[in-house]
């Protein structure tokens, strides 16, 4: 059973459709839409309605949130190419329920699995999973286990989990102070707390197998793996692992862009938009 609230509020905008003959105006509906997930959590959710129900879901990375620019000019891109799209917050993260934790892939994936499961009892066809950072992780934990999706597009998603550890938790006497106490409290350069972290929080990252994982996506899937080659954050030369093993799958890296293209917002919006155009449309159908 799938346990929703919605918001009655809801903004309405014009966008433009190009047709056959001449292009059309149609009604687009921004709603907020909240879902609970499998512990009854509250995950907070911008549903953007051009009126089609061909849906892509967008998900957010490490510590970030539904409104990531980079995602607002992707939904943009999506909606005036006659997508809806939603871009939801993880637990934890921005306006939804839950306490914050670091790690936990594979528990987003099972929160995207709450919003996949909403949409579908409602009649709408999910097409494309679109995350990133650590949200393309997700998608694509999400698609080796389901292999319910028509299309994945990872945004410089890191393949090696056993990096950027360091940087996260400050440094190698951050790493051993959580080994040998089970508990580290993170700070910023400024002293003010912003997580907390358990030992088996790093456990099950490093338990994650993004090999694995990669390998169990079915052919039917078609996956876009995107990169920025001037990324600091996720070494380009993770998007190349991911592409040695996904079966059906197309590598793109975008010359000067770092880990959030902020000089390069219209190119990776319009790369994913034309990539989930290029995609057939699977049947509409339920899943509980």
């Amino acid at each position: 059973m799938v346990r929703v609230h919605v918001t009655q509020e809801a903004e309405l905008c014009s966008i433009a459709t190009v047709g056959d003959i001449g292009s059309t105006q149609k009604v687009m509906k921004k709603e907020k839409v909240s879902i609970l997930n499998s512990q009854g959590l509250k995950l907070v959710g911008e549903l953007e309605d051009t009126g089609s129900k061909d849906l892509c879901v967008l998900c957010h990375g490490f510590q970030s949130s539904k409104e990531l620019p980079t995602f607002v000019s992707v939904s943009k891109a999506l909606t005036e190419s006659g997508f809806s799209t939603y871009r939801f917050d993880f637990t934890g993260n921005g306006e939804s329920n839950g306490e914050f934790a670091y790690g936990n892939y594979w528990r987003e994936a099972e929160d995207i699995r709450s919003v996949v499961n909403y949409w579908r009892y409602r009649g709408w066809r999910v097409i494309s999973l679109i995350g990133h950072s650590k949200g393309g992780n997700a998608v694509l934990l999400y698609a080796s286990k389901y292999k319910d999706v028509a299309s994945i597009v990872n945004i410089s998603g890191r393949f090696d989990l056993r990096r950027g550890i360091k940087g996260r938790l400050g440094g190698s006497k951050g790493v051993q102070k959580l080994k040998e106490d089970g508990v580290l409290d993170v700070y910023d350069r400024n002293g003010n707390f912003e997580f907390r972290v358990l030992k088996s929080d790093l456990d099950e990252r490093l338990a994650t197998d993004m090999h694995k994982a990669c390998l169990a996506i079915p052919e039917h899937c078609s996956v876009l793996n995107v990169h920025g080659s001037a990324d600091e954050i996720v070494p380009a030369e993770d998007v190349h692992e991911f592409g040695k093993r996904i079966r059906n799958n197309v590598v793109h890296v975008i010359d000067g862009a770092d880990h959030n293209y902020k000089l390069q917002q219209q190119e990776i919006a319009r790369l994913v938009a034309d990539f989930v155009r290029s995609i057939p449309r699977p049947p509409l159908r339920a899943s509980l």
